[in-house]
């Protein structure tokens, strides 16, 4: 048996063993508990899809900065000013923030 198929087994059981130790150790949830719960995932939900949705915006935004210095370099047009004025300069990290 190769190392591979070694390692692959012993996950296999791994796997296998905790799923044991976790179905004897099962936990009633009452009515209450559950929606309790199912509020609090929902809330989770929105809150990683607005983080989601603002970090879509922010792509297209850095995109369609991007693409405007690009087509002013692609014209022969000097960014340097367009990046300084943007704070791409010193005192800024390589994102550009301070």
């Amino acid at each position: 048996m190769s190392n591979q198929e070694n390692e692959d087994r012993e996950v296999r059981e791994r796997i296998a063993s905790l799923i044991q130790a976790t179905e004897g150790s099962r936990v009633t949830v009452t009515n209450e508990e559950l929606q309790t719960l199912t509020a609090a995932a929902s809330r989770l939900d929105q809150m990683l899809k607005a983080a989601a949705d603002a970090d879509v915006q922010a792509l297209k935004n850095a995109a369609a900065r991007l693409d405007q210095l690009l087509s002013k370099i692609g014209t022969g047009k000097d960014v340097s000013t367009d990046l300084k004025r943007r704070g791409y300069g010193e005192g800024t990290d390589k994102s550009g923030e301070l």
